[in-house]
Order: structure tokens, then sequence, then C-alpha cells
């Protein structure tokens, strides 16, 4: 019955991500303008990597996209709690944990899919890397985009307005996209900020998918990247799950 359930709630939310073409294409706006704008500017430089700049900064705009993507998903509960969508879902007998899960696999599908756009881009502006490693960065934004997301809508069951979940998205992004190393690998700057980088999660998928567009898999950062991913993931579920019970949503 999860299953199918969760089948029925994929479905719909697929359906009506179908129909809004803007939501597909302008959701990877930014990072393909960072991808335009600033990835020429790292030609060249000295990144403190063997890899190319593109190979540094391509996997850091995937990560982004999810981060941000996924991070305010949680928008569209509050929506449909204000409009009575969530209201009426309660009165039936469907998984709560399907409720969650359907919505949480649309979004994974769709971030992969923006995903598989930016990396056609970087290919066309220069990007050379190894296939599986490329493979291995979708997993990543698979990942993050399931653990995000989780939390996203955890938190929007417990918010009122868009007015509250906003800003507190907005508190927790920016942080963790700046101290992750995203756009430029976080050992060039100072010790102190490196040490700090490695108390957010974001670090080790960062640059465990550094590694598998250079073709290094078997390395210390592709195994942290890997536990920290998947256990991220988990909680994030575990703790979504939970709130969707709770709240009967």
């Amino acid at each position: 019955m999860l299953l199918h359930d969760t089948s029925l709630i994929f479905g719909r939310y697929v359906r009506q991500t179908l129909r809004s073409r803007f939501q597909i294409l302008f959701g990877i706006l930014m990072p393909l303008l960072y991808l335009v704008f600033f990835g020429p500017l790292l030609t060249g430089l000295p990144l403190g990597s063997e890899a190319g700049s593109w190979q540094v900064l391509v996997p850091g705009l995937l990560l982004q996209l999810a981060l941000f993507g996924a991070s305010f998903t949680g928008f569209s509960i509050i929506i449909e709690q204000s409009t009575g969508v969530v209201e009426r879902m309660r009165v039936t007998p469907v998984s709560r944990l399907a409720l969650l899960l359907g919505r949480v696999l649309r979004d994974s599908l769709l971030f992969m899919f923006q995903a598989v756009l930016l990396v056609g881009a970087a290919l066309v502006m220069g990007l050379r890397a190894p296939l599986p490693g490329v493979l291995i960065g979708f997993g990543f934004v698979g990942l993050l985009t399931v653990s995000l997301a989780s939390l996203s809508y955890a938190l929007a069951m417990r918010v009122r307005t868009p007015q509250e979940f906003g800003p507190v998205i907005n508190s927790l992004t920016m942080p963790a996209m700046l101290l992750s190393g995203l756009m430029l690998p976080i050992s060039l700057g100072p010790r102190w900020l490196d040490v700090l980088s490695h108390f957010t999660p974001f670090r080790y998928l960062v640059d465990a998918v550094r590694d598998a567009y250079t073709g290094s898999y078997a390395t210390t950062h592709m195994l942290y990247g890997v536990l920290v991913a998947v256990g991220l993931a988990l909680v994030a579920v575990t703790v979504g799950t939970r709130v969707f019970r709770s709240a009967g949503a």
C-alpha cells in the first residue's frame, strides 16, 4: 500500500510540475548564470587543486541547485494549507509517509533533470569529466534533494505563513553555501574558515563530487561524502515522516 500510495502522490505532483514549464526551466537559471558569467573568471587561476576550473565549479553548482531548490520546496505545502488541499488529504486513507515520499521523489526527479541540463551546458563551455563521475554527481544531487526537501516540508508544516518560512530558510542556506565551498575550494581561505567548514555537512558532498569529476573514486573524500549524504537523507526522511504523521498531513 505504501508503494501504491507513493506512486499516486508522485504522479499527482509530476503532472502538476509538467503543467508549469516555468518551474522546470527557471529553477536552473541561477546556477546557469553562475556557469556562464562566473566560470570563465576561474580559467587559469590557481585553485589549489589539480582539477581544472570547470571540474571545481560545476560540482559546486550542481549541489547549489539542490541546496537552494530543495530548501524552498516547503512553500508549496504552505500554499496547499491555505487553499485547503492539505485538509482534504487528511480525510483520505493514504499513508502519511507516502504524502512525503511522493513529493520528495518528484523534487528529486525535477532537480536531477535540471542537473542534466546544467552539465550539458557545462560540457559545451569546456567541462571534461568521466561519465561515472558525472553519474555519481547526479546521485549526490538526488540524495541532497531528498534530505533538504524532507526537512523543508517538515518546517513548512510547523509554520503558518511564507513570511515565517522564507527568513528561516535564507538564514540557513546562505551560511551553508558560503561554508561548503560551492563556488571555490574552501581550502583557499584561512585556516580557521577551513576548520569551521568541516562542521557543515555540505562540505563533504562538494569534496566528494569534485573528486568524482576528476575520476578519483576510492578517496577519503568520497567515503565521507557518501556516508554524510546517506546519513543526512535517513535522518531527514525520519524527521519529515514524524512531522507529517503528527500533523496529520
